[in-house]
């Protein structure tokens, strides 16, 4: 020993550098313990997060509802689902001389009834009664209805609310803007209904000057109607008897003779039929 440490107290007491040294060799050296997949232990610098905040953490999640079970025909919905067979309405097409008065009163119960519907006419131009047989007033199709009513109303009001035609197309011009002219129109029709024979032969030779190159069949039904306002409406209701048996039908092709032996024996119209291709 120093012999100077035995007479100064200060020296002796051990230089605390050499103190550190023999404490660190004297602590065992740490070996970390390797995880085998189980939850490890807390470290002893881990923090511990405040009562409440775990509180309401925990009320949260017992408010979070669990996820429903899924059926399995949910799951496999998108590969099994077959879609309804739809069936496709027929379109009508009601056509006369002028697109006036029958074609128009088809028009306006079909229309009515929720049929899908649409009207022409065949003849060259517009004609409707004038003040005598042989003055007429011709209008050219697609004269708006409107501007004929006024016309007439101008000229001659009483005659012309006497004879029905201001009424006439009071209610023309609620259903469409103008008269349209059957040989220049190119919207495909299922069933056509003529209002007189000479129309349905217009239709005919109309449809095969077209050439058919849509190769799509349209019926073509003529129902005889006189060309007055009486007329016009008892064969609105025929045509809606014969609309309503059509569209019932599953197969208009098949069922066609059927459904116009029955309309010839309920409504006194006589009918002619043929099958022409658009």
């Amino acid at each position: 020993m120093d012999p100077r440490r035995a007479r100064d107290p200060r020296l002796a007491r051990a230089d605390p550098r050499l103190q550190q040294q023999q404490q660190q060799q004297r602590q065992p050296s740490h070996t970390p313990t390797p995880n085998n997949g189980g939850p490890s232990a807390p470290s002893s610098h881990s923090i511990t997060p405040p009562q409440p905040f775990v509180t309401a953490v925990a009320t949260v999640s017992s408010q979070i509802p669990a996820p429903a079970d899924v059926p399995t025909s949910t799951l496999t919905h998108g590969t099994n689902f077959t879609p309804p067979h739809l069936k496709t309405r027929p379109l009508f097409c009601v056509v006369c001389a002028s697109n006036q008065n029958r074609s128009m009163e088809g028009h306006f119960v079909l229309q009515k009834a929720g049929y899908r519907v649409i009207s022409y006419g065949t003849g060259s131009a517009v004609r409707l009664p004038g003040p005598s047989i042989d003055k007429p007033n011709i209008y050219a199709f697609g004269t708006p209805y409107e501007d004929i009513f006024q016309e007439l109303h101008s000229k001659d009001p009483r005659l012309y609310s006497a004879n029905g035609l201001l009424q006439m197309l009071d209610r023309n011009r609620n259903i469409k803007r103008a008269p349209e002219r059957w040989q220049e129109s190119r919207t495909v029709a299922d069933i056509v209904i003529t209002c007189e024979e000479r129309c349905f032969d217009a239709v005919c030779d109309d449809l095969l000057s077209r050439g058919g190159d849509f190769n799509r069949v349209v019926h073509i039904i003529n129902v005889e109607i006189k060309d007055n306002h009486e007329e016009a409406l008892i064969a609105g209701k025929a045509m809606l008897d014969l609309a309503a048996a059509i569209e019932a039908t599953d197969d208009i092709d098949e069922n066609i003779d059927a459904i116009l032996q029955t309309q010839q024996e309920n409504h006194p119209h006589s009918l002619l039929h043929a099958v022409a291709y658009y």
